[in-house]
């Protein structure tokens, strides 16, 4: 057997209610929106600005003078010699030591390999 019964055409289909008839709103060629308003509204305090009023930089730096040079202790070479090199004077010995007493409890046991300080030669000493 075929069924017979015909699909409805949607045009013909009621928008009626139990209630009554219900009513058609005219097409508009689009939505107006104009009168839309919009807001937030929040418990939450406002954000401030950062407070960057107490802010400061400064550059510090543990070492003493800037042309300050190093030098690495080769076989052979003890304190007079590395003062030589550097002050042409071998009397200056002591103060290659005392820059590097960090480093040094004795100024005759430096070894190969170490790297020292070579301060700048002060211009009040005479090389005597």
């Amino acid at each position: 057997m075929s069924d017979t019964r015909k699909t409805p055409d949607p045009a013909s289909l009621s928008l009626k209610g139990r209630g009554g008839s219900a009513t058609q709103t005219p097409a508009t060629p689009g939505a107006d929106f104009s009168r839309v308003r919009g807001s937030v509204d929040s418990t939450e305090e406002p954000a401030r600005g950062a407070d960057f009023g107490s802010v400061s930089s400064s550059v510090e730096s543990t070492e003493a003078v800037l042309d300050e040079r190093s030098h690495t202790v080769a076989k052979g070479e003890n304190l007079s010699r590395i003062s030589k090199q550097y002050y042409g004077s071998a009397n200056h010995w002591k103060d290659i030591f005392e820059a590097n007493r960090d480093l040094l409890d004795d100024p005759d046991m430096i070894q190969p390999g170490q790297v020292l300080r070579i301060p700048p030669r002060s211009g009040d000493r005479s090389d005597d």
